[in-house]
């Protein structure tokens, strides 16, 4: 069993526990936040970052306590973030429904709901906690689920950061015409990072898609290649938790890091 498999397991295991009846979750849609839609705003900058909430991964184990969720997603906010990313997966990244709720409660900018997104429910129950935009990995679904589960995000309102690693998850992705597509220089299946996975990806998406790299991203020059090669968003999350001055980290990775007098 890979890793990924090893994490869709758990997944399904805790969304068994805490399942509700739909009506009930359509009931919480009804009263939630607005969705934010953070394309144009996207597609007008020329690098944008996602910031990441985000306890824990399977690759390094524990990075930040991050008793606050909401105090850092807002010093995210305040530092220039578009997006602010949340883990809700609970065994291998310490998350929560309760973070997502948190963040959405604090910041004015779009959140996504980070977790594999292997169930229809769980659209529902991101959308009922306030998400504007969801995760959809490919190496974890079949074509009819990625194309459904598409359909799904949008028709309730959200947009999907559809993430690829290989050649043939970016000609699956692009069969269903997203508007965001993240290229994970990590394989999921193995965590191992490979950074060449941006100048082999990213360059084949369309202009007119928000083209997003994800992992691997901590210092200046990380930003710096990936820009090169076609990205116009970064999703980083262990280099800014671990930073003792998270809003400075980004600073530092979009280069307006000079020193106010």
């Amino acid at each position: 069993m890979s890793v990924l498999d090893s994490i869709i397991e758990g997944v399904r295991e805790d969304l068994a526990a805490r399942r509700k009846p739909l009506a009930q979750i359509q009931e919480a849609i009804d009263t939630a936040a607005s969705v934010i839609d953070p394309l144009d705003t996207l597609l007008k900058s020329s690098m944008s970052i996602i910031a990441e909430v985000k306890r824990s991964s399977p690759s390094k184990g524990a990075l930040s306590q991050i008793t606050d969720p909401a105090a850092l997603a807002e010093q995210y906010e305040q530092a220039g973030a578009r997006i602010i990313s949340v883990l809700t997966e609970r065994r291998r990244f310490a998350g929560s429904l309760n973070d997502l709720d948190a963040v959405r409660a604090r910041v004015r900018i779009p959140v996504l709901r980070k977790d594999f997104m292997v169930d229809e429910y769980q659209f529902f129950e991101a959308r009922a906690h306030g998400a504007d935009v969801v995760l959809l990995i490919v190496a974890a679904l079949s074509q009819s689920q990625l194309n459904d589960y598409h359909q799904l995000a949008e028709g309730l309102g959200m947009r999907a950061l559809v993430e690829v690693h290989t050649h043939d998850e970016l000609e699956r992705a692009l069969e269903i015409s997203p508007k965001i597509v993240g290229v994970n220089s990590r394989n999921l299946k193995t965590l191992e990072v490979d950074p060449t996975a941006f100048a082999d990806l990213i360059p084949r998406i369309p202009s007119d898609v928000v083209r997003v790299a994800e992992s691997g991203i901590s210092k200046r020059t990380d930003v710096e290649f990936a820009q090169n090669n076609g990205a116009i968003a970064i999703l980083v999350g262990e280099a800014l938790v671990k930073a003792s001055n998270p809003a400075q980290a980004m600073r530092e990775l979009l280069g307006e890091d000079k020193v106010e007098q």
